[in-house]
């Protein structure tokens, strides 16, 4: 009887899916936090298809989207202002919830990720 509910548990938890719904994040006003050295960074942005503008620390950034898939994106700082805002960043959508997504990002070809969280505003 213990090897039956060790299977369904088993069988339950291998069937567990974190829920993805990318497309509802395309687009719409947002904020988000990422934790770098335990310090906690805040940013305000408004996104749609193609554009992104992002406030952060009163400084105002625009990037040129280019989506892969749903889940996945390329950031194109549009004025590069330095070289680090030169090089595209890939940031990728882990986990949804109804309000917010869990994501990681790295400056693409990099192998370094940083995770953060984003919150839908509107």
């Amino acid at each position: 009887m213990r090897f039956l509910y060790l299977a369904l548990f088993l069988l339950l938890f291998n069937c567990y899916e974190s829920q993805r719904n990318c497309k509802d994040f395309k687009t719409g006003t947002f904020y988000s936090e990422v934790i770098i050295d335990d310090i906690l960074y805040k940013s305000e942005f408004e996104r749609s298809e193609s554009l992104q503008v992002e406030i952060y620390n009163g400084k105002i950034d625009s990037s040129q989207l280019r989506w892969i898939n749903d889940c996945e994106v390329i950031f194109k700082t549009i004025n590069p202002k330095n070289m680090a805002e030169e090089k595209d960043i890939h940031l990728k959508i882990l986990t949804t919830t109804d309000s917010s997504y869990t994501f990681e990002y790295s400056y693409v070809g990099e192998t370094k990720k940083q995770k953060g969280t984003a919150y839908k505003v509107e």
